[in-house]
């Protein structure tokens, strides 16, 4: 399918070719039929992807920071190759459009194949997936043309709900853009008085067109106006929807509101403001977020978790279902807005006209995809012949650019990759371009029903790890998957199952046995006899609220990461934990910790204590692994400075091992090795963690581990390491 997107670091608009999507059970597949630019949103994000890398940085200061403190943690290498990762991708654009449903995600009401709907939050391309509540069944009286507004006009209607004025009241829009127009619009259909204002004397007059009285900027003759139109009051509220880094909008709100008014910033405008006029007027400043209640919340968006009518009455779906009400009943007309239409083949052409023509306001792109569910894969460049193993990928995100690829290569799968697929295709099909893979697949269930690949290795979402080793087993691959491995005991149970009924081999991503400093500790601790105490502290860091670690689906930290740190940990001492206790900071659900202590007791009398931290300074290296016993004394710092007996080893490289394992599962694909060792230490590992999340949350869950292939009883003694 063809889908329109943008460089991150050029700015460069093209149009690619990339596998249909695939809806999830909260979602819809919806065959596009037209789409929305708009001009000032639209504008603005190709300036910044076509500004320098100054400008870029000086635009977005949060981001510089966050680069300067992965530099302090991580090495000055590892952020660059983060840094050039985001900057060489690809974008979609656009998030207004409607269409027409294609197949429903079995956890979506109402809406099934063949119903037209509006959509926000997906761009412009000939299909999209759209979140159930994100996809608003059109009226039969409502145009493609008019419905592909829904997102934009649901932004207007959400700051003019933050308004709060009521019938007979008299608003300010400021800047009469696309999205200052439909305010001016969806303000005159709730019986409000409007008065518009801009800089340019064509979008006054189609304000003024529309019903509103409007006027072009000209300072203290403009508030003049104003004032007589209002009767000395000045207006009850102020939308802000004009587009400037400048904080003249706003300033200029204050000085025609009335007392108390509220002023409601919608656009990106500039707020360097003088406190006095607000605090002489006691003026109320608020901002309107995107289309409604919902926008950004996870569960609203991800999980189809709407919010009870009695509580929020006006949610981002509600609001684009009020623009469709009101269209259909003829209160609101949009057609005359729309100054350009291209086919999707020439949307190149329409982002030329949005940056030359002054006047284009509201550009669409039309579509004609077929309406029906299309397994496509896209083949970019010729296959390689090849006699040795063809390998797959599932997952295209920043980890898998930015540092498994790179492993990937150097221990010699780089002429073995064959395929990828991701969950949206377009992060699949950058990853594939930059590094010479032939094909870009539609789904995870296609790469692995496919004859030419042999390896497949799981990069994607937590939850889906388990069901994707456990299908390729069964489809006769050798698996390679990040981890965690499973998420519950019955995933587990069910990947056990799956290995030993078959004989692919598979491997979990505890790459941090394979570190270099950690092969040199354990020779060093081999010498000795003895218990050993390992310390592990991990300065982990705080997730945005938005994070997907936040997801419950996904698991939490626990299972998620710390199951890296048990693995070492084990992997140091040589036998498998028997004993776990785990004290969590009592801050959110009990199996969602974020700080975390984890006491393992092993049969030799060895202890190991994992401290999980999200507190520490910023400036703190992330991990820190202390092993004492045996006679010696053995630090890892980070994996980037190792010291023995107060001694710093500087022949031993840096590095958390994700190229030597990488290494050692080409090794054991090719050489027809037994993996037994590795992934038995695996399922102790996943066991393990899932018994310390069973701990936090009071359940006696006891995991149990089936026998091997070759039918030996493995019980919780399982040796991990020599």
């Amino acid at each position: 399918m063809k889908q329109v997107v943008q460089s991150v670091s050029g700015g460069e608009v093209r149009i690619v070719e990339v596998p249909q999507p695939e809806p999830t059970a909260t979602e819809v597949l919806v065959a596009v039929r037209r789409s929305l630019l708009s001009a000032g949103t639209e504008r603005a994000v190709r300036e910044l992807a076509s500004a320098s890398l100054l400008s870029k940085a000086r635009a977005r200061p949060d981001l510089v920071r966050q680069v300067v403190h992965k530099a302090r943690t991580d090495g000055v290498r590892t952020t660059l190759a983060a840094v050039r990762g985001r900057l060489d991708e690809d974008m979609p654009l656009g998030y207004s459009a409607t269409g027409v449903v294609v197949a429903a995600g079995a956890a979506t009401d109402g809406l099934r194949p063949g119903m037209r709907v509006a959509t926000a939050s997906a761009g412009h391309a000939e299909y999209q997936t759209v979140p159930g509540l994100l996809a608003v069944p059109v009226p039969d009286g409502v145009s493609d043309q008019a419905a592909a507004f829904g997102a934009v006009a649901a932004i207007a209607m959400q700051g003019l709900r933050q308004a709060e004025v009521g019938v007979g009241g008299t608003v300010a829009v400021v800047g009469l853009g696309l999205v200052g127009q439909l305010t001016v619009r969806l303000a005159l259909a709730s019986g409000l008085r409007v008065i518009g204002v801009d800089l340019r004397e064509w979008t006054a007059e189609l304000a003024t067109s529309g019903g509103a009285t409007g006027l072009v900027e000209a300072g203290a003759a403009t508030t003049e106006q104003i004032m007589e139109l209002t009767r000395g009051r000045g207006v009850d509220a102020v939308l802000i929807t004009a587009a400037t880094r400048s904080s003249g909008p706003v300033t200029r709100s204050a000085e025609i509101a009335r007392d108390r008014a509220r002023l409601v910033v919608v656009g990106d405008v500039g707020l360097e403001l003088d406190r006095r006029a607000f605090y002489e007027r006691e003026l109320d400043l608020r901002f309107a977020r995107s289309y409604g209640p919902g926008r950004y919340d996870r569960a609203y968006e991800e999980w189809g978790v709407d919010y009870p009518a009695g509580h929020v009455r006006w949610t981002a779906r509600g609001n684009i279902e009020t623009y469709l009400d009101l269209v259909d009943s003829g209160r609101v007309a949009v057609d005359d807005l729309v100054t350009h239409v291209f086919e999707v083949a020439q949307a190149t052409a329409a982002y030329e006209a949005l940056a030359a023509d002054p006047r284009s306001l509201a550009v669409q792109l039309s579509y004609a995809a077929p309406t029906e569910p299309r397994a496509d894969a896209v083949l970019l460049q010729p296959r390689r012949a090849s006699s040795r193993s063809r390998a797959g990928l599932i997952g295209a995100g920043l980890y898998a650019k930015a540092t498994f690829l790179p492993a990937l290569k150097a221990a010699g799968w780089a002429d073995d990759l064959a395929a990828v697929t991701s969950a949206k295709g377009l992060s699949a099909r950058h990853l594939a371009e930059r590094n010479d893979i032939p094909l870009v697949v539609g789904t995870a269930a296609d790469l692995i029903g496919r004859d030419d690949i042999d390896v497949v290795f799981v990069l994607s979402r937590h939850d889906s790890h388990a069901g994707l080793v456990r299908q390729a087993l069964d489809a006769g691959k050798h698996v390679f998957v990040e981890k965690p491995l499973a998420l519950t005991q019955d995933e587990l149970d069910e990947v056990v199952a799956a290995y030993r009924r078959n004989s692919g081999h598979l491997f979990v991503g505890f790459n941090r046995r394979y570190a270099p400093m950690v092969g040199h500790a354990k020779k060093i601790l081999a010498a000795g006899g003895g218990p050993v105490t390992v310390a592990y502290r991990i300065n982990a860091g705080r997730l945005p609220d938005s994070h997907w670690y936040h997801d419950r689906r996904q698991g939490g930290r626990i299972r998620g990461e710390v199951c890296h740190f048990i693995d070492l940990a084990s992997w140091l001492v040589g036998t498998a934990p028997s004993v776990v206790h785990a004290y969590g900071g009592g801050r959110g659900e009990p199996g969602l910790e974020e700080d975390v202590s984890i006491l393992l007791g092993y049969p030799d009398g060895s202890t190991a204590t994992i401290t999980y931290c999200t507190g520490g300074n910023r400036s703190t290296p992330k991990e820190r692994v202390e092993i004492l016993g045996r006679g010696h004394t053995v630090l890892i710092d980070d994996f980037r400075r190792l010291e023995v007996d107060g001694r710093e080893v500087r022949r031993v490289a840096a590095g958390k091992g994700h190229q030597q394992l990488l290494a050692l599962v080409r090794q054991t694909i090719v050489g027809h090795r037994s993996d037994e060792r590795e992934i038995e230490a695996s399922f102790v590992t996943t066991r393990t963690a899932l018994a310390a999340v069973a701990a936090l949350t009071g359940l006696a869950e006891q995991p149990s581990i089936p026998p091997t292939r070759a039918g030996d009883d493995v019980s919780v003694s399982v040796p991990l390491g020599s």
